[in-house]
């Protein structure tokens, strides 16, 4: 018994924008690549917390399609800005794609809420400043009834120019290991994503500090924060070349005024002077 087929147009004839996708990639020329070139992507906690919250939103498994893609530097751009992150992803087309995954930002008076609560205690603005991410960060923006991660796929929207119909795309998946591997290395690239920078987050730290909002921590609160028996100490974040190493005398500020006896902030006094110990030397003694 032979069974009769319908005739009728091919996948590829029928949706010639959709099968042109499925072709080859176009090589990318100075592409960002990840640094991971095996395994999981992300080494720190919030870098892994943000594919987590990805897994748990239900992406998870279509996440995997963009790992190559980041791994073969076909992402040619990344921005992560207030609101969004943005960049320009390479398919096999000629023209390269617009992904953007996007994120609530905080509004003004729940930052002042965190800010708050972060100069309440030094410990934050400490570990802020050394460019770390306290990993009870999350415990300090939730008693102020805010998260730092996406809590539903309501507040975490992507959209692609590519004609896939699935999100995320590889080419939003790209995208996402690389801002995890950018969290890594900038984890203020998150906050930045919800709303503030660097600098104007420490600023405003300052500020609350410098005016008293935030009283002194005991130094025997902080010791079980400090280091605990068997758990090695984190080294710095690792940098890119291109991205600005932390002020030399960023330090001061984390430092309540010390008003001398003819009224001058001797933090300033000391400004100059941390600023020429951070210039680089040619490596001449004396």
């Amino acid at each position: 018994m032979v069974r009769e087929t319908r005739s009728g147009p091919r996948f590829s004839e029928r949706f010639p924008e959709k099968f042109s996708e499925f072709g080859k990639r176009k090589p990318v020329e100075d592409g960002i690549v990840a640094r991971s070139r095996r395994g999981g992507i992300g080494e720190s906690w919030w870098s892994g917390r943000f594919l987590a919250v990805l897994e748990e939103l239900g992406v998870g498994g279509r996440l995997s399609r963009g790992r190559t893609y980041a791994r073969a530097g076909q992402v040619v751009d990344l921005v992560i800005a207030p609101g969004a992150i943005t960049a320009t992803v390479q398919g096999s087309r000629d023209e390269p794609y617009r992904a953007r995954i996007g994120l609530r930002r905080f509004a003004d008076e729940a930052w002042d809420a965190v800010l708050d609560a972060l100069a309440a205690d030094s410990w934050y603005a400490a570990a802020l400043l050394a460019g770390e991410v306290p990993d009870d960060l999350e415990d300090v923006l939730a008693r102020v009834g805010l998260s730092l991660f996406p809590q539903g796929s309501a507040e975490l929207p992507m959209d692609c120019s590519c004609p896939d119909w699935s999100v995320p795309c590889k080419h939003l998946a790209a995208v996402a290991y690389l801002a995890a591997e950018e969290f890594d290395v900038d984890p203020f690239a998150l906050l930045r994503w919800r709303g503030r920078d660097r600098a104007t987050l420490l600023a405003a730290l300052r500020d609350r500090r410098d005016a008293g909002a935030g009283a002194p921590t005991a130094l025997g609160e902080l010791l079980d924060r400090f280091h605990r028996p068997g758990v090695p100490v984190p080294g710095p974040p690792e940098r890119p070349a291109s991205a600005p190493a932390p002020p030399s005398d960023a330090l001061l500020d984390e430092l309540p005024p010390l008003t001398l006896d003819d009224g001058t902030d001797a933090r300033e006094v000391l400004r100059p002077l941390y600023r020429r110990l951070g210039e680089p030397t040619d490596g001449a003694v004396g």
